[in-house]
């Protein structure tokens, strides 16, 4: 994958690329939003919980199909509460280090149940 941020336009606000390029030929994977919830079906409880556990299945999706954050090519944030979002690029930041995929995040009224605060979907890819 390449990721670039073309001359001519402002630097990416926040920890994101503006373009992603991924090789002809590669494997795609597309996970669906993805919440705060354990591995026992409990909510995590606050900002912070739930975005780890929110990152913490993303990674499960990802290593199921072989691959790792490094194939992230596209990520959609979903945060209820837009001051929740320096707890939630704390925690995004941690799972993605260097690594700067394309990126939209949304403020949105509310999620499938009334305590989630954040949900997250990726689409990765790899050139096998």
């Amino acid at each position: 994958m390449t990721f670039s941020n073309p001359e001519g336009m402002a630097a990416p606000l926040a920890h994101y690329s503006h373009v992603a390029e991924v090789p002809a030929g590669a494997r795609w994977l597309v996970i669906s939003g993805q919440v705060g919830v354990r591995p026992d079906g409990s909510i995590a409880e606050g900002i912070t919980e739930q975005s780890e556990w929110t990152w913490s299945n993303l990674v499960t999706c990802l290593q199921a199909a072989g691959m790792g954050v490094t194939d992230i090519v596209k990520i959609g944030h979903f945060l209820v509460h837009p001051a929740d979002f320096p707890a939630y690029a704390e925690v995004r930041s941690g799972y993605l280090g260097d690594h700067k995929p394309a990126s939209t995040l949304l403020y949105v009224q509310g999620l499938v149940k009334p305590e989630l605060r954040v949900e997250v979907e990726v689409t990765a890819a790899r050139a096998d």
